[in-house]
């Protein structure tokens, strides 16, 4: 096992890296005796980049994928064999228990997607191993975790080919399927689509349970109000959490994502009623006047 994200610095020189970090792959072909080259699949070109930052750059390809894979060409029926999924590794082990796969895992098990593939819908669907990264467990930042998150749902439900290799359908037009969302821009870059499309659970840190769109969230009030949805999924995190309830007007300043509605400042909540009664005030005295003159 290699303990350093540097190992992927010299992909030109890793064994697999040399064809799957590049567009074009050469190779000799012994039937004709000529060296060849070929346009790589774009769906099998590694992110280097994402590769160093990600949670598993410490492992080699061959940790995951068959060893087999060192030789090359590689044999057709390679691809056919199931890849180890995430609780081949992460599941009943203690060391990852805070992490909860295996309640994640039951959870997601209850989710549309399960429900509609079963076991062809698996982590690798969503996450990315190759560059996966906990942002909303270690970011400080609610924009950097909304756009992580929804960048994974997108990669699919935005995807024209992705989404109908899964399904078997065709790409709906999410501004369509969303018009009914007012300010659809800022919802999208604001919150992330798991606050309406997932069943919140208090135990996760991310629901995985997804819900089919029938019964997402459509009500306003369910995040803009004082008991806000977000506090229960997007603001739950301990990074954030302060940031979310400080009713300071820095606090809010500072918080990227304030819903109005979920968040209230006591200073500004006076200041608006005084002008409220001033104003009150000023139209009782003003009606007064009004009929004591008029008299």
């Amino acid at each position: 096992m290699r303990t350093q994200a540097q190992y992927y610095d010299t992909p030109k020189e890793h064994d697999c890296l040399k064809c799957h970090s590049q567009q074009t792959y050469s190779f000799h072909n012994e039937l004709m005796g000529t060296d060849d080259k070929k346009l790589m699949n774009p769906y099998y070109i590694i992110d280097t980049l994402g590769l160093r930052e990600g949670v598993h750059k410490q492992f080699d390809c061959t940790d995951c994928h068959s060893y087999d894979y060192t030789t090359y060409p590689h044999n057709a029926n390679l691809k056919l064999e199931p890849l180890a999924t995430c609780l081949d590794c992460h599941g009943g082990d203690e060391s990852f228990a805070s992490y909860q796969f295996d309640k994640i895992q039951e959870e997601f098990q209850k989710s549309v997607h399960y429900q509609a593939y079963g076991d062809n819908f698996t982590c690798a669907k969503c996450h990315s191993q190759h560059t996966y990264t906990a942002t909303a467990r270690n970011s400080n930042s609610i924009l950097e975790i909304v756009d992580y998150s929804n960048k994974m749902c997108l990669s699919c439900h935005n995807d024209m080919r992705r989404y109908g290799l899964v399904s078997g359908q065709e790409n709906p037009a999410l501004i369509d399927v969303h018009s009914w969302l007012p300010n659809q821009e800022l919802h999208f870059k604001h919150v992330r689509c798991i606050e309406c499309h997932t069943a919140v659970e208090d135990d996760l840190m991310v629901s995985h349970n997804i819900r089919a769109k029938e019964e997402a969230v459509r009500r306003c009030a369910e995040c803009h109000s004082e008991n806000s949805l977000l506090k229960a999924s997007l603001y739950k995190y301990q990074n954030l959490q302060e940031r979310a309830e400080d009713g300071s007007i820095i606090g809010v300043l500072s918080n990227e994502n304030y819903v109005i509605g979920s968040h209230q400042i006591p200073i500004l909540r006076t200041i608006s009623l005084l002008i409220f009664f001033a104003a009150l005030g000023g139209i009782i005295i003003h009606g007064i006047f009004r009929i004591i003159y008029k008299k």
